[in-house]
């Protein structure tokens, strides 16, 4: 048998398919194993895309070295879909196949230097073992290892590791009758206290055996000094037995969901078109399209539940970390141990394991954020994406898919509905939903009947401020504290992290920047930096101007650091939880934060975007928006949608249970239509404006985009390679395709690197694939000059 493998080179030359003979002592290797193979020099890694009994290739094929796993990490569904997304997204195929594996499982590459002889063996530099180049950093040591190799003493070796790490603990049986230990016990001397309770624990649980190590020290109150001496004398048989890292213990404590929530009847009209597409396995797009607090979560958990009666799996998704905690807890609740979780909190350890209880299959519901599209699930009856129109399902870098667009390939493979649901869907989807491309469903009222929250727009220009900043007006102050006074709560969301956006010198009006991008540095005053939230350069606060040496600095802008430092000031005594990136980069931060919010430890919960979203808390009556403004003159087209979508999202926290809700918008644009319609919540009138912005515009959806991007140290050499791309592409395009640019991104220079954009809006293009795989392929040419260039397929930013 031949194998056809991928190799873990991600350049044009090893983009293809490669063909290595299959040794009979390796047994069965099935498509989507992970092999090791020869490659040229080295030993490198692969994946087995395809077998066949014969090749093309005239020549003596190699051998393969190695299969990595017993079970093919990769489904032959994920490898057909690897094939599909390198098409479409502008990848290396090797990129995409291992994006699909949990971090732990991509392959680590070491170069060892090894004697070549038994006299070069004792020579020091070895110190009798191969010496690990990786961690060669001395001159002298680089100029011995030279000569070393030019004279053939030694040579080079290329070693592939695997990281991936399985558990294991210490699982105890038994070596005798229940009549022997009752013999045992009776020989041993009265002072052998701890032996006495371990055997007589073993005959009061005799038949509860093999037990792990933690139960029986936990139960017999025994240690582990004790269970060696037992192995040791006979009594009990050892062996290690791999256990499962499992994240999912944290929501065991909760109480689970006794009753099963009632359905209003626009819930049921809806899951009574979704269950026959479940049942009759038809791959259907759905659109829920519901207000904020319509019960969309509800209506999802009932899908499932019909797709795991039918006898399938399903796979949910859910755009934020944040978010999944909530929805983690929903889901098991209802499904109990048949639910793993994906998402980027977890530990590696956590994230391999919850992986392989997925491939082996002892999963039926998957739950997590974007790369849980790729989870290696069999018999996939449903999939979910909720709050779909979020840009965070679409990758920022390589490879740049879309996971909506995975999960409707998967819906196709699997011939299962794709449920999509949104408070406020993106345009496109809602567009395909009036077209007919999807089915459109809709919840307008919330599913506990109460009216959505009172919302006030407060204008800056024209406010009264509490406090000595220009932050938090009167009125959504006084709101604030008559929430406090009857113990209810408060969601306020600022957009940006930080304490101050920038520093200001008033005598020579120098502004402090990121030596590595074209951007201010932002103030933090809780680590004393000052900080780049796109490259992470830091330096300390500065006590006078790096430029003048002035003391007349100040420092400008606000962050929520900043507004809960004020809030403090205005309202002496009240609680308040902070959550954003810097708040929350330690593992299980984002649950800790929100589960003492919800339990009332907190009378404010302030923080980013991330808590605009999907998180239901009874007890807050109000919201408020510090400033609405923050993403809305963005150099983007879609930068009204998102205010939109964000506004109306973070709305829809207040007033979620029996307590009316109220929400306080402050803004210096109260006449902007995204804002206007944001305080009405009126999606539909949105929608139908925001059409015509597009139209007017020619920009999704009524035109199909490509961005093409183009980075160098060189500003001239970026600018260069972007005018040459332009030069060659746009001949080769229908007249109608508009092409813009190139010209400098809105963000110029990042992490030391220039960047020049070239944006193709079209309708039809059937030339252009080919024609980007052709500039994919040049790019390679020209990485060795310091150039790169990306393709983004229907970008989300054009920054």
């Amino acid at each position: 048998m031949i194998a056809q493998v991928i190799v873990d080179v991600a350049a044009k030359q090893t983009d293809r398919i490669f063909e290595y003979h299959i040794p009979d002592e390796l047994g069965k290797v099935e498509i989507g194993s992970r092999v090791f193979v020869p490659f040229g020099p080295r030993k490198l890694q692969g994946f087995v895309v395809g077998l066949s009994n014969q090749s093309q290739y005239q020549g003596k094929l190699k051998d393969l070295l190695l299969v990595v796993d017993e079970m093919p990490p990769l489904t032959s569904e994920l490898i057909k879909l690897s094939k599909n997304l390198a098409d479409h997204v502008y990848s290396y195929r090797i990129t995409i196949l291992k994006t699909m594996l949990p971090r732990v499982m991509r392959a680590n590459y070491r170069k060892i230097l090894v004697p070549e002889s038994s006299t070069a063996k004792n020579m020091s530099i070895f110190q009798g073992e191969p010496l690990d180049l990786n961690k060669i950093m001395d001159n002298k040591q680089i100029a011995e290892i030279r000569k070393l190799l030019r004279t053939n003493v030694a040579k080079i070796e290329y070693v592939v590791e695997n990281r991936a790490r399985i558990k294991t603990e210490n699982e105890y049986s038994l070596s005798n009758t229940k009549k022997g230990y009752i013999n045992i016990y009776e020989t041993l001397r009265k002072n052998a206290v701890k032996q006495k309770q371990l055997i007589m624990y073993i005959i009061e649980n005799y038949d509860k055996f093999p037990q792990m190590q933690k139960e029986i020290e936990n139960n017999a109150h025994v240690n582990t000094v004790s269970l060696t001496n037992a192995v040791k004398s006979g009594w009990l048989k050892k062996r290690e037995s791999e256990i499962y890292r499992n994240p999912l213990t944290i929501y065991d404590k909760e109480k689970k969901a006794d009753k099963k929530i009632k359905l209003n009847p626009e819930q049921k009209k809806a899951l009574a078109e979704i269950e026959p597409a479940i049942i009759a396995k038809k791959p259907r797009t759905f659109l829920l399209e519901g207000v904020t607090g319509s019960g969309k979560t509800e209506v999802y958990l009932n899908a499932i539940s019909t797709t795991l009666k039918a006898g399938k799996n399903a796979l949910m998704m859910v755009p934020e970390i944040s978010l999944t905690p909530q929805m983690v807890g929903q889901v098991k609740n209802r499904f109990g141990q048949q639910v793993a979780v994906l998402h980027s909190g977890l530990s590696e350890g956590e994230m391999y394991d919850e992986w392989r209880r997925i491939r082996r299959s002892e999963v039926r519901v998957v739950v997590g954020a974007r790369s849980a599209v790729f989870a290696p699930l069999k018999n996939i009856g449903l999939i979910v994406i909720d709050e779909e129109h979020e840009s965070s399902y679409k990758q920022e870098d390589n490879p740049r898919y879309h996971a909506r667009d995975v999960a409707i390939w998967r819906s196709n493979y699997n011939s299962c509905p794709l449920l999509l649901g949104s408070a406020t869907p993106s345009l496109g989807s809602r567009a395909r939903a009036q077209k007919g491309v999807y089915q459109l469903l809709q919840l307008p009222h919330r599913a506990n009947q109460q009216s959505l929250p009172e919302v006030n727009l407060i204008d800056l220009k024209k406010a009264h401020f509490s406090g000595g900043q220009f932050d938090l007006s009167v009125q959504l102050v006084e709101a604030i504290k008559k929430r406090i006074a009857k113990k209810e709560q408060v969601i306020l969301m600022l957009n940006r992290r930080g304490f101050a956006n920038f520093m200001l010198c008033r005598n020579c009006g120098y502004v402090m920047k990121c030596p590595n991008c074209d951007l201010s540095l932002t103030m933090h005053k809780d680590t004393n930096k000052m900080q780049c939230h796109y490259c992470g350069y830091s330096t300390a606060i500065p006590e006078k101007c790096p430029n003048c040496q002035s003391t007349k600095i100040r420092f400008l802008g606000t962050g929520t650091q900043k507004i809960m430092t004020e809030l403090e000031k205005i309202i002496p005594g009240c609680r308040i939880l902070r959550m954003d990136v810097d708040t929350t980069r330690r593992k299980g931060s984002f649950k800790r934060i929100l589960d003492a919010f919800g339990n009332r430890e907190a009378d404010i919960l302030l923080g980013t975007q991330m808590i605009a979203k999907g998180l239901d808390f009874p007890n807050v009556t109000l919201v408020g928006v510090v400033n609405a403004d923050t993403g809305l003159w963005l150099p983007d087209y879609n930068a009204s949608e998102r205010t939109f979508e964000l506004l109306t999202q973070v709305a829809g926290r207040a007033g979620r249970a029996q307590k009316k809700g109220k929400v306080i918008i402050q803004t210096f644009n109260p006449d902007h239509y995204a804002i206007k319609l944001a305080e009405t919540q009126d999606y539909e009138q949105f929608y139908q404006y925001e059409m015509h912005v597009r139209h007017a515009g020619n920009y999704p959806p009524y035109f199909y985009t490509v961005l093409i991007s183009v980075a160098a140290k060189k500003e001239q050499n970026a600018a260069r390679e972007a005018f040459r791309i332009k030069k060659w592409l746009q001949p080769k395009l229908h007249q109608s395709t508009i092409v813009l640019g190139p010209t400098p991104s809105a963000i110029s220079r990042l992490k030391n690197q220039y960047y020049y954009q070239i944006l193709v809006k079209y309708k039809k293009e059937d030339n252009l694939n080919k024609l980007l795989h052709q500039i994919q392929d040049s790019a390679q040419k020209v990485k060795k000059y310091g150039l790169s260039v990306y393709i983004d397929n229907e970008p989300e930013r054009i920054m």
